[in-house]
């Protein structure tokens, strides 16, 4: 039994990545492969946030908006940004006009700037190990929270991060290739770093 799709290109792919144009490029070229830099990291962190609550393509169709709004997501600049960056960012309509979520992303990037070892070095400390059996046959054999993700929450909130819960952690470490839940057969392979 599985639960992948096959498109008409004739390749396999996860359920939810052969749903629209958008999700078939991410899923083949994005969805869990590794990112390891710390402004790559920023911007998957604070899309994850922004996405609580929202569906993921309301997001990556935002994407672009986001990154031009966000100075490409580079920690240093958007951990300098003020009041009136906020407001600049709650009338950007090409966004999501969330204060909440605004302002998280700022104190994230301040606090991400005052890690001593950096972003990469805190979040791939909690990546665990390979599955001994490989990848999940189905989608109910992926997990919504695991104990890393419990443990990425909470030294991420000890450190000053908000709107990360072990739900978001855990979406996080899909999305870069900390952990491989494309399904077994899915065509995509793994461990092409992103950037």
């Amino acid at each position: 039994m599985t639960d992948l799709v096959t498109g008409a290109d004739g390749l396999a792919r996860c359920p939810w990545g052969a749903s629209t144009p958008d999700y078939v490029t991410y899923h083949d070229t994005e969805w869990g492969q590794p990112v390891r830099t710390d402004d790559a990291l920023f911007e998957r962190l604070t899309l994850e946030a922004f996405q609580s609550g929202l569906s993921w393509i309301t997001i990556l169709r935002k994407r672009p908006a986001f990154r031009t709004a966000f100075d490409q997501f580079e920690i240093a600049k958007v951990a300098r940004y003020d009041d009136g960056d906020v407001a600049r960012l709650l009338a950007d309509a090409g966004i999501v006009r969330n204060r909440a979520k605004i302002e998280a992303a700022i104190a994230n990037a301040r606090a991400a700037a005052d890690l001593p070892d950096g972003l990469t070095e805190l979040l791939w400390s909690f990546a665990p190990p390979p599955r001994p059996d490989g990848r999940p046959a189905t989608g109910a054999a992926v997990p919504a929270v695991t104990p890393e993700s419990t443990a990425m929450a909470k030294a991420l909130r000890k450190a000053g991060f908000r709107f990360v819960g072990p739900t978001t952690a855990y979406a996080l470490m899909q999305a870069t290739g900390m952990v491989d839940d494309h399904l077994a057969g899915c065509h995509v392979p793994v461990g092409v770093p992103s950037r």
